[in-house]
């Protein structure tokens, strides 16, 4: 079955759809959708913006859609960025921008200040309405600098605490076994293989 990820971050969609892999599931991103429109994330959660972004969608296309909001939450800057982690250095805000921003608030700050976690929530829909909502975390900390030329985003500034490794250190192959977003869409594969289930015993 044809699934759209909500997503036209060619990043992400590379990442979900490696976890989403299966012989029943076919992951299409926005860009085979070129009349989408963006959809805006204005929710007050994770799992609002994943919501809106999923069920907008599916009913535009009428197709089964998957839609994630994730972000980084550092304890000592009360969870921020939290779901502002795409913007959180302004409207013209890029990975780089973003990372030079987090380790200045945090320059001051020792090793045991500095705990972090990346969230990652997940929206399946279709036509009808949302069918599940799931969540993934991974725990961690905020280095001095950043480490590791893989990934995207915060990963050269995460270090995870599985590997005591920044996520931009790890492997493409480890880090979709264990970040945020692997967990998260490894229990939405489990909600989309229950729907395509159902839809082929009618």
């Amino acid at each position: 079955m044809d699934i759209i990820v909500s997503t036209r971050n060619e990043h992400k969609f590379s990442e979900i759809s490696k976890i989403l892999k299966s012989s029943k599931i076919k992951a299409l991103s926005l860009k085979n959708f070129p009349g989408t429109p963006k959809v805006k994330e204005d929710g007050k959660t994770f799992s609002d913006n994943a919501c809106k972004k999923a069920l907008k969608i599916a009913r535009i296309t009428k197709r089964l859609t998957v839609a994630d909001d994730s972000g980084l939450e550092v304890n000592a800057l009360d969870n921020a960025p939290g779901i502002y982690s795409a913007r959180f250095s302004g409207r013209s805000a890029d990975y780089e921008s973003n990372n030079k921003k987090l380790l200045k608030l945090l320059k001051d700050l020792p090793k045991s200040k500095r705990k972090a976690r990346f969230v990652c929530c997940v929206a399946v829909a279709d036509e009808q309405g949302i069918i599940g909502v799931v969540e993934g975390k991974c725990l961690g900390m905020i280095a001095f600098a950043e480490k590791g030329k893989k990934g995207f985003g915060y990963d050269p500034l995460f270090i995870c605490n599985e590997y005591n490794k920044t996520f931009a250190e790890l492997s493409p192959a480890i880090k979709n076994k264990i970040s945020h977003r692997a967990k998260a869409f490894a229990k939405a594969k489990k909600t989309i293989l229950k729907y395509i289930e159902k839809k082929d015993k009618k």
